[in-house]
């Protein structure tokens, strides 16, 4: 079929396919910046990134994102290869977190990610205490190590002050934090539910988390936030 989308179109609507085809005007017309990538100037640029970071190189791209990054972390336990993580990564890139940081098995399902992870610097720590330790050491000082879960004494994550530097800690889905994650967290957040499940899925409860910190902190004015 002509309209057939590509396998990689994160959009459902619009055009069949993503990004844009070789620079007008071939190799004279080419921009003199070392910004752009002469193999995506020449074939063009089907990657999923904004339409500012068309044609650029990717460590252009990961060189001015480090120059916006927003003051939060996320971490994810990854104790039983956690499908989520890759969408939790994904979600981490959109709205620009610090870091990401997978505690416990070093591999991880990338499937998620679209290929995110390339943008985002994702780092990763043996267990909680470690990941711990890494955010006390952080040059500004200490990052809080806040869990999300909904454990009795959280505190509502919906009525919280949500701090300006930050890690937030998900849990595998369904067991949630662990129990040596819940001893080292600095706090626990929790989200409001209305249903009959006990909980939500751990790649929606990151989004949930990053975005209230997006509400509380983030710059919104401008051409600062990509609206499509």
């Amino acid at each position: 079929m002509d309209d057939e989308r590509a396998p990689y179109d994160p959009m459902p609507h619009g055009v069949p396919e993503v990004g844009v085809g070789p620079w007008p005007g071939g190799p004279a017309a080419w921009p003199d910046d070392p910004r752009y990538d002469p193999v995506l100037l020449a074939e063009g640029d089907r990657r999923n990134v904004v339409d500012r970071y068309r044609y650029w190189r990717l460590e252009a791209i990961v060189a001015d994102l480090d120059t916006r990054r927003h003051g939060f972390h996320v971490a994810i336990e990854n104790w039983q290869h956690d499908f989520n993580i890759g969408t939790v990564v994904r979600t981490a890139n959109a709205f620009l977190a610090a870091e990401v940081h997978i505690v416990g098995n070093r591999r991880w399902n990338r499937r998620g990610a679209m290929v995110t992870d390339r943008y985002q610097h994702v780092r990763h720590h043996a267990d909680v205490p470690a990941l711990a330790a890494y955010l006390r050491g952080l040059p500004g000082g200490p990052v809080p190590l806040l869990g999300i879960d909904n454990l009795p004494g959280s505190l509502p994550l919906e009525t919280a002050t949500v701090p300006a530097r930050v890690c937030f800690l998900f849990g595998q889905e369904g067991p949630g934090l662990s129990g040596r994650a819940r001893e080292v967290c600095d706090g626990t957040f929790s989200i409001a539910q209305f249903g009959s499940t006990r909980s939500i899925n751990a790649s929606a409860a990151a989004a949930i988390a990053m975005h209230a910190w997006v509400r509380a902190h983030a710059d919104l004015g401008g051409d600062a936030a990509w609206r499509g």
